[in-house]
């Protein structure tokens, strides 16, 4: 939620009182390796350090897994927040005091009322606790609790707590310190009362599971009810603290061992994952009862490359799971699904064979997504009638048409034939590739592909977030871009000489990019600073990138007549494609007999290759 915009004084402010080596030292150990210091990175497992903090320029960069930006990105890394609440942690820790400029009257008090409400529901889940653990009315919730193997370290872990029965216990503790009660129902902690004035408490008589922000901060409930109340989970409703479709439960106690591990389990609710948590699994979080969503598709891609979805093993559950597949792997996310026996689910199956089975049983050898997906769909099908059987082969080979790798599509071809020897592999194969023929006829043409910073045709520019190849085996024009760039982060003169000479035509999308907020920085500040740079992109990959390009360094030889030879090596490349792509119209025309055409369009080619050479 935005309340206005912090002024660019108080960023600059944070950036100058904190030391970068100091902030990720708390999180990192660091080791002293000439100009740099040196640690394991704690966004991926690693055994040997490659991650980086270059102090001099108040940066750091994993060689390993390409994160990398200055001290405001790491703190919003590895604690999840905003860039704006990065920022205020940073400088609250400094005691420098921020004012947010362009904010509205009615942004402050949103902005006032989010903070009274994070103290709410502070208070109650505090409140919610001790009644569970110190009370009469608690002793049968935390009985059932003890049945269901939750154990007062688990409750304390997770801070389970108890809503007793009566109507008002609530209601009265939060009028007794002052809170304003009609706040207190917009934020979902009480409900008004549906006759004369009056509040009463929204959750009664149930088990109280507190659902946390990405900070640890506690934004809503799930309240589990012990008997035969309807409905058995309530959560709460949304507000401006809580959306489902953006909220994961457990995520803050989850996400440092999701990115050491690179690994998320995906469980429906609450209870799953607590006793997964003392199965050992530290790495699972849940969607509490709601459909996912892609918002929590991004959320976990940006923490963990794989997910295991360990979903119910009834019908609902498992529809479930296969509709999660292609959300999930929409992001990047390579899925394998937990194969849960007999309907069961997480916490039946822990009960009954125990931490080191589950682990070992349904976690470990979970298959990946789409060998599930065939194991799925073939439930419709009776295999032993000859119709069914074939219709099943087709549907299962459209679906391994839509894997990318032909390696994988090869593999689960072969897994088919053997499975149905009556059906060869090469028919299957021609199938296959007839799928993937016309596929590719009702692809539309042109680049019309999502991209990072703009969503309309990018005139042919490769779009890069950070690049996974050596720089060694990139076109000498991307190398020329980037050394460039990183020339242009240390030398405000060079800056200048590429802007009037260039401009924004880098062939790189994110090159451009990164050149106009050069562009920008320079024209308010007199001498580079990597950190203060960086600070200005607010866009993670830029970041990344930027961090990698600025620890080349300015020197490899660079000279008025090394820029020169760069900045033309970069204006070429667009007419050098178009002379490839003319050659290509030539051959074409060639081929259909039209050799005037093709005697025109050699004319071109002579006088673009002569623009070249004067260029």
């Amino acid at each position: 939620m935005r309340y206005g915009r912090i002024p660019e004084e108080v960023i600059e402010a944070v950036l100058k009182r904190h030391d970068i080596v100091d902030v990720i030292g708390r999180h990192v150990h660091l080791s002293k390796q000439g100009h740099y210091m040196k640690g394991l990175c704690p966004f991926h497992s690693e055994k040997s350090p490659s991650f980086t903090v270059t102090p001099e320029k108040q940066i750091y960069r994993c060689f390993g897994c390409n994160v990398g930006g200055n001290l405001i990105r790491f703190v919003m890394e590895i604690e999840g927040l905003s860039f704006a609440e990065a920022v205020s942690k940073l400088a609250e820790e400094a005691d420098i005091p921020i004012t947010w400029e362009e904010a509205t009257e009615e942004q402050n008090e949103q902005q006032q009322e989010k903070a009274t409400l994070l103290k709410a529901y502070d208070f109650t889940a505090k409140l919610y606790h001790y009644i569970l653990g110190n009370t009469e009315q608690g002793k049968v919730a935390k009985g059932y609790l003890a049945s269901r193997g939750i154990s007062d370290k688990l409750i304390d872990t997770f801070q389970i707590g108890y809503a007793p029965a009566m109507w008002d216990t609530l209601v009265q503790q939060l009028d007794k310190r002052e809170f304003d009660l009609a706040l207190m129902e917009k934020g979902g902690l009480i409900s008004a009362k549906h006759e004369g004035n009056g509040y009463v408490d929204k959750f009664r008589e149930r088990i109280m599971f507190p659902i946390c922000d990405s900070t640890g901060k506690v934004i809503a409930f799930g309240g589990r009810s012990m008997g035969d109340a309807q409905p058995k989970y309530l959560n709460s409703p949304e507000s401006i603290l809580f959306n489902k479709s953006r909220t994961m439960y457990n995520l803050h106690l989850a996400r440092p061992n999701m990115r050491k591990l690179q690994q998320a389990v995906l469980f429906e609710g609450y209870v799953d994952v607590i006793k997964a948590w003392e199965a050992g699994i530290s790495n699972g979080v849940a969607t509490m009862g709601t459909a996912l969503t892609k918002e929590h598709a991004a959320l976990l891609n940006r923490n963990a490359d794989q997910i295991v979805v360990c979903y119910d093993g009834d019908n609902a559950g498992q529809s479930a799971a296969f509709k999660s597949i292609p959300i999930l792997e929409e992001t990047g996310s390579r899925v394998t699904v937990a194969m849960l026996p007999d309907g069961k689910d997480p916490d039946d199956y822990v009960r009954n064979y125990g931490f080191d089975r589950f682990v070992r049983e349904i976690i470990e050898p979970a298959v990946p997504s789409m060998k599930y997906k065939l194991l799925y769909i073939r439930k419709n099908f009776k295999l032993h009638e000859d119709g069914d059987r074939l219709r099943y082969l087709q549907s299962a080979v459209k679906l391994i048409s839509h894997l990318q790798s032909p390696m994988e599509r090869e593999h689960y071809l072969k897994q088919l034939a053997s499975e149905f020897p009556e059906s060869s592999y090469e028919a299957m194969k021609l199938d296959l590739h007839e799928i993937l023929l016309q596929s590719e006829k009702n692809r539309p043409e042109g680049d019309n592909k999502p991209i990072l910073w703009n969503n309309v045709m990018n005139n042919g520019r490769t779009v890069e977030r950070t690049p996974k190849k050596s720089p060694s085996l990139l076109p000498a024009y991307h190398n020329a871009e980037r050394l460039i760039l990183a020339v242009m982060m240390h030398d405000r003169e060079v800056c200048s000489q590429v802007e009037a000479q260039l401009g924004d035509q880098f062939n790189v999308e994110a090159h451009a990019v990164l050149a106009a907020y050069l562009y920008a920085y320079y024209a308010q500040n007199a001498e580079p600073d990597a950190s203060r740079y960086i600070a200005m992109l607010q866009d993670e990959q830029l970041e990344s990138l930027a961090s990698s390009i600025v620890m080349m360094g300015a020197g490899h030889g660079i000279n008025e007549q090394v820029i020169d030879d760069y900045i033309r090596q970069i204006r070429k490349v667009p007419m050098q494609e178009e002379v490839e792509r003319k050659k290509e119209e030539r051959v074409r025309a060639e081929r259909a007999g039209d050799h005037l055409r093709a005697a025109q369009i050699a004319i071109e080619i002579i006088a673009l290759e002569k623009r070249l050479k004067s260029t």
